[in-house]
């Protein structure tokens, strides 16, 4: 009796369930028919209902998305990496409030037609673009493959409108941009394998396999798989991409889910290529989902050295799902464990819904703090915890940006574009450059960017500034402020800009920015990645470590020594 209570127990609160989930639903259908029959305007009920459902996908997670039949495309996109268009980035620029041309992607449509970075996008066919906003004419440009379309820019370099017809096809954005032997300081040394893993989309872990089997030809003795800033994709990629350093048969991950069909266990299905070579692994705060599987998983069996800092904690595995007439739904099936039996989700939404709280943008600050999480172990015994994504057996921060070079990069709210208006010129004036390692401004062409942005009327906030008036504003508050007037007065004069100052202080940033930025339009992104070996500190210890026998085996197998 007492053990057949339970199921009983669970059986009502199913029938409970669903007669509230019929409740609900009637709801919504008398509220929706009203609406639509003694609202003052007229419904567009694509519309009404489409931002119902937001709301409803709003309140679960943002991983969880519905996709009507016009975003249907972009669902696929996400999924293969694959899109028809031109094969190039665009920007709204807000000093000329235009779109233009931000980065031409290499061997596509609109490199090979002609295009540059900078052209001003005036119309597409008969189509003025003139006062359009960048989502809007970033769709135009996209279509179906094959189709031809006749563009119109105007080029700033010289003035002249010109005219592109261009035809679009099938585009699958770089997965693996670059991989290669990196060079060391010391020439004895051993080679060390370079492979930069940008998404996992399908065919991803196949190109790794290649890359690397073409690197191990060229006689490398370590390897360094970057998977930092890689926001994941497929789950399967990720087995496979583990497949290429463990032996077949070794558990990955495991799907835990409500439903039989959302719960699997995921092992290597593939011969290795190389079970012993040692590996590291970089990682960020971007690195995440099936990024997060391959690296936890590759530090769970004690086959990587994880360098970097803590990733971004996605332990959810989304499903997407047809719906009736076209329309998608990408939900939120199960969690992942990784092969010590962790999940390294950081933020508990199930909680949010208690509390009757929407996720919005900017809560990935509420993580679980590590107090909370839980010890695991990994194959050799090592400690790693779950609740808060990876975090690297060797924690490596990259460098702070200034916060006049983030304004300058264009990350700010500044409206003058200086620095892209300046590469635009550049590389206008230079027909070609040296290559990507080798490539540096030169101290005239440096001096003539600070005297443009002297020029432009550049502005940016200064974070000390901001914290001063917020200190004024207590002090006046709490009736400090006029006895400390002299002391106040005397420190916002120390916290003036002194722009021509900054830009000598932080040369060292700005010009490497500077100089990325035009790489990037010569040899595209594989030459930006190239030219950023000379400055990754990451990688950098990845090298060390990588051909330090002793302490690279002290940080994968410490308890061995004991």
């Amino acid at each position: 009796m007492l053990a057949l209570l339970p199921v009983g127990t669970m059986g009502q609160e199913q029938t409970n369930h669903n007669l509230e989930v019929g409740k609900q639903l009637d709801i919504f259908n008398n509220v929706y028919r009203n609406l639509d029959l003694i609202y003052v305007d007229t419904l567009d009920p694509r519309q009404t209902i489409t931002a119902a459902l937001d709301g409803m996908m709003r309140s679960l997670d943002p991983y969880t998305e519905y996709y009507p039949e016009s975003e249907k495309k972009n669902l696929e996109m996400m999924l293969t990496g694959k899109y028809a268009g031109i094969g190039a980035l665009v920007k709204y620029h807000l000093g000329r409030k235009r779109v233009v041309i931000d980065e031409p992607y290499e061997n596509m449509p609109a490199a090979e037609a002609g295009v540059r970075k900078g052209d001003v996008i005036l119309s597409i066919d008969d189509s003025v673009m003139t006062d359009k906003q960048t989502g809007y004419v970033s769709s135009r440009l996209r279509g179906d493959a094959g189709t031809t379309f006749l563009l119109k820019v105007l080029r700033p370099s010289t003035g002249k409108e010109m005219k592109f017809r261009i035809t679009r096809r099938n585009i699958k954005l770089p997965e693996l941009p670059y991989y290669g032997v990196v060079a060391q300081a010391d020439a004895t040394d051993g080679k060390v394998g370079y492979i930069v893993l940008n998404q996992f989309t399908e065919g991803c872990a196949r190109e790794v396999r290649n890359a690397f089997i073409d690197l191990k030809k060229q006689g490398v003795q370590a390897m360094v798989l970057d998977l930092r800033a890689n926001g994941g994709g497929s789950e399967m990629e990720a087995v496979d991409l583990v497949s290429i350093f463990v032996p077949k048969g070794q558990l990955v991950v495991e799907n835990r889910g409500k439903v039989r069909q959302a719960s699997r266990r995921y092992e290597t299905r593939l011969e290795p290529v190389d079970t012993v070579m040692p590996l590291a692994v970089l990682v960020s705060g971007e690195t995440a989902s099936a990024s997060e599987i391959t690296a936890g998983a590759l530090q769970d069996l004690d086959r990587a050295i994880i360098i970097g800092s803590r990733t971004y904690g996605k332990g959810l595995v989304q499903v997407p799902l047809d719906m009736p007439y076209n329309t998608n739904v990408k939900i939120t099936t199960s969690k992942y464990y990784i092969p010590s039996g962790r999940c390294i989700q950081a933020i508990n939404y199930s909680k949010r819904r208690e509390q009757g709280s929407e996720w919005r943008e900017g809560s990935y600050k509420e993580r679980i703090p590590d107090s909370l999480t839980h010890v695991f172990y990994t194959r050799g015994g090592r400690e790693v915890r779950d609740g808060g994504g990876i975090k690297p057996d060797v924690e490596v921060k990259n460098d702070t940006i200034p916060n006049i070079a983030y304004y300058l990069s264009g990350a700010g709210l500044d409206s003058t574009e200086v620095m892209f208006d300046y590469v635009v010129d550049y590389i206008s004036r230079h027909e070609q450059i040296a290559p990507p390692s080798a490539f540096r401004l030169s101290d005239a062409d440096y001096e003539d960017f600070c005297e443009r942005v002297l020029k432009s009327g550049f502005k940016y906030d200064l974070m000390s500034k901001k914290q001063f008036d917020e200190l004024v504003k207590m002090a006046k508050y709490e009736g400090y402020y006029e006895q400390a007037r002299d002391v106040f007065d005397a420190l916002e004069a120390r916290l003036r800009h002194d722009l021509k100052a900054d830009l000598a202080k932080h040369s060292e940033v700005i010009r490497r920015l500077l100089e990325m930025d035009i790489i990037s339009a010569y040899y595209y992104q594989r030459g930006t990645i190239e030219a950023g070996l000379n400055y990754d500190k990451q990688l950098k210890e990845a090298q060390r470590l990588l051909l330090n026998d002793i302490e690279r085996e002290a940080i994968l197998h410490p308890l061995s020594k004991k």
